[in-house]
């Protein structure tokens, strides 16, 4: 009787994730578990079932196996009976479990153990100005380069690698289990296919020394916070000779203490006096590129109240164009008065009615008639 599919003995996808599989298996091994049927030989071989597709399918390895080949994966000279088949059959899995998980050793690794370096990372902080301007910076990084003694080999001059005796240069060694013919990284070289037998002296064999290096990194005008730049073959050299890894530079802009910036804009809060609210004036702000702006208030302004300056903004990267700047009012309430100007406010408000104030007589008139409804 040939077995049932595990997917549909847990009642899950082929998508289903690691959650929904161990969810789906609680739940099926609760109601078929044999304390639960005591004598039901059916509800044995369906707790059996569910085990054994569980089992399967919460290994990472074994449901990759499964996915690909179903119940003969597992089965005993799977595909001939250990004959050519099972041989394509293990190969076929050792580049299955190299390609999900690493375990075949090429990696990044070239040929006579000629092995990229890494990428490195490196903070910039810059000011609002600069990302306005753009400017050239330069840094200082700490890194790994090529050793000039041993050229990268990492051998004694005059002196060269050998090829690895265990791995016979492949950088990799086949082990068999059962059907299986898994492949792993040489633990002789560990992958480089080569030994060194007399290191250099300067970098003890790695054909690297640390140095700091001072690099000139271009910030173009408009740049945004949090931008990544890639600078190709600056970071880590590589082992042996091997091609040197990347230096990704990211970037952050410092807050600014008047402006805020969204995209290609800049918002500026400025507050002015209640009497220049109520009159009506103007007043000069600042804007990011040195100069001043002059921006005039009419009557009656209120708290809130924004104020646009068309191209005052920041620049956009590869284009000609300039965002704009917003600038947002506040009416500022005044405070340590003198004995005069108490009374004179007392005596504005005296002279005051509904239409000095439409927005707070309008609010408390909704108020009254909000009462009135809850009395009637």
């Amino acid at each position: 009787m040939s077995k049932r599919d595990f997917y549909e003995v847990l009642g899950v996808s082929r998508e289903a994730d690691e959650k929904a599989l161990k969810s789906a298996y609680r739940k099926m091994a609760m109601q078929f578990h044999p304390d639960r049927n005591p004598g039901d030989e059916a509800a044995e071989a369906k707790f059996k079932e569910v085990n054994e597709a569980y089992d399967t399918l919460k290994d990472s390895q074994k449901r990759a196996a499964y996915d690909r080949f179903g119940h003969a994966a597992f089965e005993n000279g799977g595909f001939g009976g250990g004959g050519a088949g099972a041989h394509d059959f293990s190969s076929t899995m050792s580049d299955i479990f190299e390609e999900f998980f690493g375990m075949g050793g090429g990696g990044g690794r070239r040929s006579g153990g000629r092995e990229r370096g890494a990428d490195l990372r490196y903070n910039l902080d810059i000011t609002l100005e600069d990302a306005f301007t753009g400017k050239t910076v330069e840094i200082e990084v700490p890194t790994s380069v090529t050793c000039d003694d041993c050229s990268g080999s990492g051998a004694k001059p005059g002196t060269s690698p050998t090829t690895c005796r265990t791995c016979g240069g492949a950088g990799r060694v086949r082990a068999a289990q059962g059907f299986f013919t898994l492949e792993r990284t040489c633990p002789s070289c560990q992958g480089r296919g080569q030994v060194i037998t007399d290191p250099c002296e300067s970098c003890s064999g790695s054909g690297r020394k640390t140095q700091e290096r001072t690099l000139s990194v271009n910030i173009p005008a408009g740049i945004e916070d949090g931008t990544r730049i890639r600078l190709a073959g600056e970071g880590e050299a590589g082992v042996r000779g091997g091609p040197a890894g990347d230096l990704y530079i990211f970037l952050s802009i410092r807050p600014h203490e008047l402006f805020q910036r969204d995209g290609a804009d800049l918002y500026c809060r400025v507050p002015i006096s209640m009497s220049t609210a109520t009159l009506g004036g103007q007043f000069d702000v600042p804007t990011v590129e040195g100069s001043t702006s002059r921006v005039k208030v009419p009557e009656g302004t209120q708290t809130g109240k924004q104020f646009r300056l068309r191209g005052k903004g920041m620049p956009i990267m590869r284009s000609s164009q300039h965002g704009d700047m917003y600038i947002q009012v506040t009416v500022e309430t005044p405070t340590n008065l003198t004995r005069r100007q108490r009374e004179l406010l007392a005596e504005f408000e005296k002279e005051s009615s509904g239409e000095n104030h439409p927005e707070s007589a309008g609010f408390f008139s909704k108020v009254k008639d909000f009462i009135d409804n809850l009395g009637a």
